[in-house]
């Protein structure tokens, strides 16, 4: 989808031509859609296709007067009936005229700007339009991070109560959220830090601020996500421990009712044989081996539950 939009005194408007000073947002875009940016802006054609990969990098490229930003930014998937966090790039490209955004599906992220939520937001100024996304992009790291920090409590609670294999996959699903929020964060950090040498771009006072305050919020999402990440290991740990705990106490427990179980069957075959044996001729020879089995077994039963196998 190729859409076009210019900050005009009344707000946002959406164009359906191309003019100096407009948002190029392609999202999803079709190779008709791709080249006529191309063509129409006399931009390559790889710089446009290059955040469509969803192995693309973080990185910068600056080529005859282009400055081309790709980041990684978190999104929500569904995928049967779940929900599950991951990453995708984001392509951000500074032409003289034009401000081009290239992602390979519809995200909140830049959502936000259609709708006109952010403040102090205009499609002329282009590096602080870059900025203010870079600093949305944070803010939405954030945000997923504290929903997975809330998500994770939930699980614990469950698998205390039920120790089911759905309950252990979502944690699996978290904790692989999280390594792709840890290695985007620390990608995009190399970006950030990088942005101020980058000649091509422009920044006043208001702007050197702002990319300060985007470090910051990146640097305190990566820290946020490796804390999670350690205390959903630790998690995972802990109740790999006690499932194979509880399973020691499964197999003990019918171990001892085994043996238990096993005496009187002994017993049984003893006085079961065709040869003579103890109270062969005695009319009360069925009870009294009963009795004596019964108290073996009864004897072992102490036994183990002193030692608390039962």
């Amino acid at each position: 989808m190729l859409a076009i939009f210019k900050t005009t005194p009344t707000g946002l408007k959406r164009l359906e031509e191309f003019e100096p000073g407009s948002w190029i947002d392609l999202v999803s875009p079709t190779v008709e859609e791709l080249e006529r940016v191309s063509r129409e802006l006399e931009i390559p054609l790889d710089l446009l296709k290059g955040p469509l990969d969803e192995e693309e990098k973080s990185r910068i490229d600056v080529e005859d007067g282009l400055t081309h930003v790709i980041v990684d930014i978190p999104v929500l998937v569904r995928e049967d009936d779940q929900q599950e966090y991951n990453t995708i790039p984001l392509g951000m490209l500074v032409h003289p005229d034009y401000f081009i955004t290239t992602c390979l599906r519809p995200n909140p992220i830049l959502g936000e700007f259609e709708r006109g939520t952010v403040r102090n937001f205009t499609t002329f100024y282009k590096t602080r339009f870059l900025l203010q996304i870079l600093q949305r992009v944070s803010a939405f790291y954030l945000r997923y991070l504290g929903r997975i920090d809330r998500e994770t409590e939930k699980l614990e609670a469950k698998l205390r109560a039920s120790m089911k294999n759905a309950e252990i996959f979502d944690l699996l699903s978290l904790q692989k959220s999280l390594v792709y929020f840890t290695t985007s964060l620390r990608s995009n950090d190399g970006v950030l830090q990088k942005l101020p040498r980058t000649k091509t771009l422009k920044m006043y006072e208001e702007d050197e601020e702002l990319l300060e305050d985007v470090m910051v919020e990146n640097k305190q999402a990566s820290e946020m996500a490796k804390i999670y990440t350690d205390i959903l290991t630790g998690m995972m740990d802990a109740f790999t421990s006690v499932i194979s705990n509880n399973l020691n106490r499964v197999l003990k427990l019918l171990t001892s009712l085994t043996i238990i179980l096993s005496i009187p069957t002994i017993v049984a075959s003893l006085w079961g044989m065709n040869v003579k044996v103890p109270f062969e001729g005695y009319r009360h020879a069925f009870t009294i081996t009963l009795v004596i089995s019964l108290v073996f077994s009864a004897a072992f039963a102490v036994v183990f539950w002193k030692k608390k196998y039962l």
